[in-house]
């Protein structure tokens, strides 16, 4: 085969990210954001390489987070964790020799543990459907419904290897036709193994309906004060039932949820003040009436003060 200076570009990226958030942005053409959830100073990494209607990246996070995520439209994305245990998808743990899946244009969300390192690969669906006609293959289309796929053991491993050496490359260029054609035969290695996932139990639907009514009471009532028997009031259920419902579903209690989501929006905010902007201003603006405190819980959540963020030149 000849290979013509067309064959090959200068795809591949490296970010570094000092911000939760900001590290949620840096995916090409996802919508993102990310709440840290374990304490400490943050740090991300993110190796992409984009071919035509194709993405693989290895992302970084050195944090627990709680993610919520859109990938692109008329799309499939696919997560390959490199540990999976202790990882959540739209409230579903993951086991062993399990990926994730979601079809793009859609939420969902993903909780992740500290020091959690996963592979990705999203393709545009045409692509995807027009090589698997052309090479006479039928495709499991679980994927549109569940977000957890079972892989064997060998198909993880070879996968898994594929990507790494696609993204350890040192080089700039890359043949992209030839990468291209090697992801879709592994994708299609994914898509074409039919075994259950791990059932889920009755009580998860219920659980989770619970969990996301408060999300979204929470992100539309951001400015307002919430206790835990309004939310019991919200969701006609108990406190015991609201709480596990929080720990089933994101590993987290509600009270840590709403701490957690507060400091996290503080953060947000203290990055994007005005000049004219102070931490007493932004603090006491989303509820932190105690501002010792506040700079207390601050600085052990995500490794300084909110003096030293506000002060930041991003």
């Amino acid at each position: 085969m000849t290979l013509t200076s067309q064959d090959f570009a200068q795809k591949k990226c490296m970010q570094e990210a000092f911000d939760a958030d900001e590290h949620a942005q840096n995916l090409t053409r996802w919508q993102q954001q990310y709440d840290q959830i374990s304490p400490g100073r943050f740090y991300g990494r993110l190796d992409e390489i984009e071919l035509p209607g194709i993405q693989v990246f290895k992302e970084h996070t050195g944090q627990a987070l709680r993610q919520d995520c859109r990938v692109w439209a008329d799309s499939l994305w696919l997560g390959i964790p490199m540990r999976p245990l202790g990882s959540r998808i739209n409230g579903q743990p993951l086991i062993e020799h399990e990926v994730m899946c979601r079809p793009g244009g859609y939420d969902f969300e993903l909780v992740t543990p500290e020091t959690f390192d996963i592979y990705g690969m999203v393709v545009h669906l045409p692509i995807l459907q027009a090589a698997a006609k052309q090479q006479g293959v039928t495709l499991d289309t679980e994927w549109q419904y569940s977000p957890r796929r079972r892989v064997t053991p060998e198909t993880l491993n070879a996968v898994s290897f594929l990507l790494d050496h696609l993204l350890s490359h040192r080089q700039g260029a890359i043949a992209e036709k030839i990468h291209k054609d090697i992801l879709l035969i592994a994708l299609f290695e994914l898509l074409q193994i039919e075994q259950p996932d791990a059932e889920l139990p009755p009580s998860y639907a219920q659980r989770k309906q619970v969990v996301d009514r408060v999300k979204r009471y929470v992100d539309e009532h951001l400015e307002d004060p919430v206790t835990m028997e309004m939310l019991c009031e919200l969701t006609h259920v108990s406190r015991r039932k609201l709480q596990y419902s929080f720990t089933t579903i994101l590993g987290i209690s509600p009270l840590q949820f709403l701490r957690l989501r507060r400091l996290n929006h503080v953060r947000r905010a203290l990055r994007a003040a005005e000049s004219t902007q102070t931490v007493t201003d932004i603090a006491t603006y989303w509820g932190f009436g105690h501002l010792g405190q506040f700079a207390h819980d601050y600085k052990r959540q995500f490794g300084e003060s909110p003096s030293q963020t506000l002060n930041k030149v991003y």
